[in-house]
This record gives structure tokens, sequence and C-alpha cells, in this order.
């Protein structure tokens, strides 16, 4: 018998109906469109309309949850916190910056947090000495509990943040306030994660104890109960979800043993494509650089429908109009208010220091840190202003270490004079620095750290300059690391970056100066 090879009516026979996917070839460049749609595909889905219409759906679920573990009524919020009834203990709403508060109205939000991410990946676990979120205890404190808001990207069931940097936060903290309690040694991670984990954060828990001790820091004074992380997602059953109960059943949820710390995940988990969601977007409120044109929680909430009824190509001129809005609002009714970090030093934004001191109308100083650099004969305008052109960003950050001579001399100068012109030597009421950059949260605060350091003492008076002047005591990492927690309780919203915080290492260890 012939083999089909050598058969030539077999050689000869026409081939089947149809078309086989190895007759199917792409050129490069059909490949490279193919590359292209699908680009294309995702950029459709990854829309502001999208972004927008994801982030109201999961702050949806983020107002149940408040509801059924004890989140602000609608009602309380109108009546405003001041109107709250005495020993009201429905637990807050709190925002982990920045994602969190796209998640929460402003009206229902009950304070911020500052947990990062970073602080919990794998294997690079720390306690933050920069963000002690010191506020929060007094929250859980007064409240019986808090709820902390935040998401995370496509992919994920929780944000590290959530997942691990708080739970450490509570176990910390928990050992320092409560070393006596006998649940104050335990240390609570989600169930997802390994023994192995668990074995290896507690491991260094002692050394995370030991950096918040060595701070030597006034901390909080009150914590009846150890404070617990809990875990819930849009996947978990909430309370009286499923037996009838209203949203009064929500604070009936009690804790004996703990004050509830309870995580919030806002968004849903996706794990396939987001092509694949309906136009759903996982973490929506994150990686605002890259899609928000400047929007922020608070301009998107009072304006939600107008944006989500506009057509994607006029958004962008809308949102400026919107934040330019703000932006004046804010700036005419004073709302970005300064504060107080230590003794006559305060920080504000640009857009709260733009009036000069005139005349004999104000004793305060003026130090403003602008985002355009200037040269250094320019920067001082008077006896009480300084004008000081740093840039923007990490070379705004590495320019403030060669500006900080100068900054501390001139404040020195004005603080030793309201000192001298005052029969008792001058106080923190009489002498005031105001030191701005464009937040508010970087270079100012940075700024401030310097002066602080470097012109008062730990009573909060001027330093002599006698024998040396203050650098005879030197500086140290922890006297630095010190005064900055201490600055981060009095203001948790501060964010001086890391660039920043290496200037001023830099400035205050270098002998030279």
């Amino acid at each position: 018998m012939a083999s089909p090879a050598s058969d030539p009516d077999a050689a000869s026979s026409p081939r089947p109906v149809g078309i086989h996917h190895s007759d199917i070839l792409f050129s490069n460049d059909q490949q490279m469109s193919m590359s292209a749609l699908m680009s294309g595909l995702k950029r459709t889905t990854l829309t502001m309309h999208n972004r927008l219409r994801s982030i109201r759906a999961d702050a949806e679920f983020v107002a149940r949850a408040a509801s059924a573990f004890g989140g602000p009524r609608e009602a309380e919020a109108d009546a405003g916190a001041e109107d709250a009834a005495p020993g009201n203990t429905r637990r807050p709403l709190i925002a982990n910056e920045r994602c969190g508060s796209w998640y929460v109205r402003p009206e229902n939000k009950g304070g911020s947090a500052y947990f990062k991410s970073t602080d919990g990946h794998e294997r690079a676990w720390k306690f933050s000495t920069r963000r002690l979120n010191l506020h929060i205890v007094e929250l859980a404190e007064k409240h019986d509990g808090v709820i902390i808001v935040d998401s995370t990207r496509r992919g994920k069931r929780m944000p590290d943040a959530l997942s691990t940097t708080i739970p450490v936060w509570c176990a910390v903290l928990n050992r320092v306030l409560l070393p006596q309690h006998p649940l104050s040694q335990k240390l609570f991670l989600p169930p997802s994660l390994p023994p192995t984990t668990h074995a290896q954060i507690t491991a260094l828990l002692p050394g995370f104890v030991a950096s918040l001790e060595a701070l030597a820091l006034p901390l909080p004074r009150r914590l009846g109960k150890p404070l617990r992380p809990l875990w819930i997602t849009q996947d978990s059953v909430l309370p009286g979800q499923h037996d009838g109960e209203d949203d009064e059943g929500g604070s009936s949820v009690v804790f004996e043993d703990y004050r509830p710390v309870i995580c919030c995940t806002a968004s849903r988990r996706v794990v396939g494509s987001e092509t694949e969601e309906g136009g759903y977007i996982q973490g929506a409120g994150d990686d605002t650089e890259n899609w928000a044109h400047g929007l922020t929680p608070p301009v998107f909430w009072a304006h939600a429908d107008r944006l989500l009824e506009t057509a994607e190509a006029d958004l962008p001129a809308l949102i400026e109009r919107l934040v330019q809005e703000d932006a004046a609002t804010h700036a005419a009714t004073g709302s970005e208010a300064r504060t107080l970090l230590a003794p006559g030093i305060c920080v504000c934004p640009a857009s709260a220091a733009t009036a000069a001191p005139r005349g004999g109308e104000s004793s305060e100083c003026y130090i403003q840190l602008l985002p355009s650099t200037s040269p250094q004969e320019s920067w001082v305008k008077g006896p009480r202003l300084m004008q000081v052109g740093l840039g923007n960003s990490k070379a705004g950050s590495r320019n403030l270490r060669l500006a900080l001579p100068h900054i501390c001399a001139f404040a020195r100068e004005y603080m030793r004079g309201v000192a001298s012109s005052s029969p008792s030597g001058g106080d923190g009421n009489e002498k005031k620095i105001i030191v701005s950059c464009d937040s508010g949260k970087d270079f100012s605060v940075g700024t401030a750290l310097a002066l602080s350091c470097l012109l008062l003492d730990d009573a909060g008076s001027l330093r002599e300059e006698g024998g040396g002047g203050a650098r005879a005591e030197g500086f140290t990492k922890t006297l630095v690391k010190s005064r900055l927690g201490g600055f981060m309780t009095a203001f948790p919203a501060a964010n001086p970056s890391r660039a920043t915080l290496q200037s001023v290492n830099s400035f205050l260890m270098d002998w030279r100066n």
C-alpha cells in the first residue's frame, strides 16, 4: 500500500474547507496595529468619566460600611460636630490620604490619616517615626474606634497600608501605651497573610517600640483598651446586611476587648483587565497626578453631578475653572490656616501668606519659599520679609540646603531683635515667624524644623550664641527625629519629602555652617 506521501491522488486532493490558524499571518505593521488597538481600548476604559463614576460607586459602599459599623449619619453630618450629642460614640470615617479622601464625602469625613503602603511592603516593614498618627489614638478612644478608608490598584485585595502598616502601628502603640495589658502583645494581620509574615513582623516589634520611645514625645495619656485592626472589603458581609436591621443597628456593634481600627478597602477587586469590567476601575482615586487635571476630592463632591454630565473632551476646561473658583474662595475666606509647629514658628500655604508686613502694622516675620529660583542677594526684602526662590520639587529641596544658612541667620536676627526690645526678654506671643511654601506642607515644614533645632532649646527659648553657639552642643539625628515627631503630631497633614529632610539633616550636621 502506497504511503500518503507517495500517493499522487493524495498530493493532488483538495484541502479541507476552512482556514487553519497557521494560515493567518500578520506583518510587523499589522502586529503593531493590534498593539495600538489594545492600548486604545485601555485608554477608552480609563477615562475620567469612568474614574469618577467608579469613585462614586465605591463611596456608596463606604457609606454603607460606615453605617454598619457606626459611622456618621447624614443628619449628624448636616448638624455639624459642634451639635453632636455628648457621649456620641459613632465611629468617625477617617480618610487615609491622599487616595482615601476621594471615597468619603467631605460632610461625612471625620479626619485624615497618613499611613503609607511603602511602610507595609513585603520584607520592608517599618514603623514610621515621621508618620505617627497619634491623633487617631485620641479619636479611637473618644469614639470607641475609627473607620479608616483607602483603596488600591487593580488585582490587589487591599492596600498594604491597611493590611500591614496599620496593624504594625496598632501593635507598637499598644505596647507603648498599655504595656501591662494582657492583649497588648498580640499582632493582628489579615488571615490571607502567611504565618511566616506574622512571625517576621513580630520579631521586629521590639525595635519599633524602641524607636518610638527614643523620641521622648508626649504621647496620648488615655487608651482604655488595646487597638485592634479589622478589615472589610466589598466582599465582606456587613453587620445587619441580612438580618433586616436598618441603619440604626450599626451603632450596636460593640467590641468588648478592643478599640477597633476598621480598615475599609473602598474599591472592588478586579482580577482581569479593566476592559472586562464595563467601565469600572479599581482604585480609581489613586495616581491623581496622571488623570485628575488638578481636581480635588472636595471640588469633585461639590460638583459631582455636573462633572459626570459633562462631555469627556470638555472636562479639563471645566475642572480648571472649578479649581480656580475653589482656590479664590479659600483665599477670600482665609480658610488656609496657619499651623504653630514650635514656639514662635508657624507654617502655612503660600495662599495664606500673600500679605507682606508693612510698617508697624505687624511684628510678624515672613519667610516665603517661592517655586521659581531667584539670586540670593535678592532674597531679603526688609527686616521682616524674606522671599527665597528655591524652585520646585527635588531641585527645590536641594536648593534648600544652600539657602538654610541665610534663612536661619535672617530669622535669628529677627528673634534677637524682638527679644531685646521686650522688657521681659520676649516670649512666643511677641515673636512669630511665618514660613510658607506652595503646599504649606513640604519646604515650609523642613525650614521650620531647621529653625526649631538651630534657634530654640528644648524649652522653646532662643538659644544663646556664646561659646560657639548652638553648634557647640551638636545636633544628633535623635534630636531632629524628636522635633520632627512633635511637628507631625501637631500637624499630621505635614508631608516634608525625603529630599527636604535630607537637606535639613545635612545643614544641621555640617559643622562648617
